[in-house]
């Protein structure tokens, strides 16, 4: 970033705060105290009105660049979506949404910045932390691809078989479920929609090549192809008394509904992993009864008879 631009994102962070403290700053560019110093004194000598108090920050003084205005719920909601993309995204998206919020916070009033500050901390949106194998900063690159309609270089790993693949593809979308982002596109290798995890993507390059033909819009392909590759509906009653412990786990098992049933709770799943969650569910004992699909019941049997044999040869070898 060249030193107007960032003399200009700099104010724009001092609009967003009260107060902003030198070392905030610094962090945000990565840029060292004497650097931020020599910044702000630019910035005054260019007219700007900045004050400074000792030991706390820096703040402006009647200087307001209000070109859109914006009501405390909007700004609430505002913040509410940068926490959801915070978790739900990648690195390219994350930078690019928080230069955006910085923007936004600026020309928020006093009052709602205040609201927004307080807030902050007081919103959070949890999700499992995953080992991060491959990079995670294609977002952006294949959002700009899709619009320009450009064909994408990528090498991919398959989980299934775990082998390594170059691809040349026609991206036509990108969908979020399951956890993750994917990118859906017509894959030149296999000349057919293929649907890929972003998160195995190893490396991506638009090659700036457009493409001509007229693909699937990505409502026509799920229209065509159904639901997302590999997932399976599951259906699982639950007694009752053991639902509050479900928390945040059944999401990690494609969460989509509940229902009440007398004394038991009929609950949805949409998984891609059913031998992960046969393992879930055997530790709910006998509080849980599968309805579909039959290929469930069959796992869970497995490894009832894995824990039980595991446990038989314990005794065996102790005696």
């Amino acid at each position: 970033m060249n030193r107007i631009d960032r003399l200009t994102a700099i104010l724009i962070q001092l609009q967003t705060k009260k107060v902003v403290k030198a070392q905030e700053i610094a962090d945000r560019f990565n840029i060292s105290l004497r650097t931020v110093y020599r910044d702000i004194r630019a910035l005054e000598e260019a007219g700007v009105p900045i004050g400074a108090e000792a030991g706390i920050g820096y703040f402006l003084e009647n200087y307001h660049l209000p070109p859109v205005m914006f009501t405390t719920e909007e700004a609430s909601a505002l913040l509410l979506g940068a926490k959801l993309i915070e978790k739900m995204s990648d690195q390219s998206i994350n930078k690019e949404f928080n230069s955006a919020l910085y923007k936004i916070k600026s020309v928020l009033k006093s009052a709602d910045k205040e609201h927004v500050e307080d807030l902050e901390n007081r919103v959070q949106v949890l999700k499992p932390v995953k080992s991060q194998v491959f990079s995670n900063d294609f977002l952006t690159t294949i959002q700009q691809a899709i619009v320009k309609k450009c064909t994408l270089l990528l090498e991919y790993f398959s989980y299934y078989n775990e082998a390594t693949t170059k691809r040349e593809v026609d991206p036509i979308g990108i969908s979020y479920y399951g956890e993750g982002w994917h990118l859906i596109a017509f894959c030149h290798l296999r000349q057919d929609y293929r649907d890929f995890r972003a998160d195995r993507i190893i490396q991506l390059t638009n090659t700036g090549r457009m493409y001509k033909t007229q693909h699937l819009s990505l409502q026509h392909y799920f229209q065509q192809y159904g639901t997302p590759q590999n997932l399976e509906e599951v259906v699982i009653l639950f007694d009752q008394q053991m639902c509050r412990f479900l928390g945040e786990q059944k999401h990690l098992y494609g969460y989509q509904s509940e229902e009440r049933q007398g004394e038991k709770v009929r609950v949805v799943f949409n998984t891609a992993y059913l031998q992960s969650m046969g393992r879930w569910l055997l530790s709910y004992g006998n509080a849980v009864q599968i309805e579909k699909p039959e290929r469930l019941k069959d796992i869970m049997i497995d490894l009832a008879s894995e824990v039980q044999s595991h446990y038989l040869h314990q005794e065996v070898e102790n005696l």
